[in-house]
């Protein structure tokens, strides 16, 4: 199938991304000082419409994308709050309703550094059923994004999975980021190996700890799961690994890490540290930035997966062609990160 790169008008026609997984009510609370037990503490306390998918596909919005959205919520009044606020901010919502389940949410406890500890009760989030995952909302779009909270819980799973297959049958990119290491590895390191694999996506994104806890030392092994891979450190930037030779690593027990290293392209890429109180949903705006761009770039191309594909070979021309394409994608995940932390949160109405 051959990508439209223009509108009917003659107009270059914008990124579409389908982020398909979570639509939750953020509770974010931060305390003024060390929380102690059978006394209060000072604090604030906000309401927002959160969920990993759902923020990626806020940001790519924000950023001029047309972005869409599959999430399942609960039969109930938080659930159709929450997906007016998200079409208010310009994503198109597809929610299919759970009837037996709550409308997913999570307690955000933010500590002075601005870290973050969440406590999840998904509800109806894992409910999203394998024929909502329809051939036709993939088909719309340039690029699937998958958080991993997508691949761990059935029927969930089942639904990510065949959205995933759609997207690479019809040409799509298809992109997974990590999330968080302890849902991942709740069934150890090889089973959520497992899961990631089965998703074939073309671009793995992962914070620090998240590849470390996957991949251990040996982070170019994540190249086993995906062309290209992209690690967020934080206020120190971020890392993009690809293969020079292009597609997968081998997955070879007999396989030496160095010979497989020596094939390994690395780009690192910084960001001016930025001070924030809250930095929640900034992996998300930064994968939200890193595909607009690199999908902004391979339309021009006439295919979504051109830049992937270019992130492969020898030739030493081509190649530094292939890192500007993938530098400015990083550069631009950082300033979408930045303009998240840099902004005031808007917070729920109920």
């Amino acid at each position: 199938m051959t990508d439209k790169t223009a509108s009917p008008g003659g107009r270059k026609r914008r990124p579409r991304l389908l982020a398909l997984g979570d639509l939750v009510l953020d509770v974010v609370v931060r305390p003024d000082e060390p929380a102690a037990a059978g006394t209060d503490v000072a604090g604030v306390l906000e309401l927002r419409a959160g969920g990993s998918a759902a923020n990626t596909a806020r940001a790519f919005a924000a950023l001029g994308g047309e972005a869409a959205l599959l999430a399942a919520v609960g039969d109930d009044a938080l659930g159709q709050r929450l997906v007016r606020a998200l079409r208010a901010d310009g994503v198109r919502v597809h929610a299919p309703l759970v009837s037996n389940q709550p409308t997913a949410r999570l307690a955000v406890l933010v500590d002075p550094r601005g870290e973050r500890t969440f406590v999840t009760q998904r509800g109806a989030a894992d409910w999203l059923r394998q024929r909502e995952a329809r051939a036709a909302l993939v088909r719309r779009v340039d690029a699937l994004h998958l958080p991993a909270y997508s691949l761990v819980n059935e029927p969930l799973r089942f639904a990510a999975l065949a959205a995933a297959g759609q997207a690479r049958d019809a040409g799509r990119l298809v992109s997974v980021d990590l999330a968080s290491r302890r849902p991942l590895l709740s069934r150890g390191r090889q089973a959520a190996w497992t899961l990631i694999g089965e998703a074939a996506a073309d671009i793995v994104f992962a914070n620090a700890d998240e590849a470390r806890a996957l991949a251990g030392a040996d982070l170019p092994r994540l190249l086993e799961l995906a062309p290209i891979v992209v690690i967020k450190e934080g206020s120190a930037g971020c890392r993009v690994l690809w293969l020079a030779t292009g597609g997968r690593a081998a997955n070879n027990s007999g396989e030496r890490a160095g010979e497989r290293k020596r094939g390994v392209l690395e780009l690192a890429v910084a960001t001016a540290p930025l001070r924030a109180r809250d930095t929640t949903g900034a992996g998300d705006a930064f994968d939200a930035g890193f595909l607009h761009s690199l999908l902004e770039q391979s339309l021009a191309r006439g295919s979504a997966r051109a830049s992937v594909a270019a992130a492969s070979g020898s030739d030493q021309t081509a190649g530094l062609r292939r890192a500007q394409v993938l530098r400015r994608a990083a550069m631009a995940g950082h300033r979408s990160a930045a303009a998240l932390l840099s902004r005031p949160r808007s917070e729920l109405a109920l």
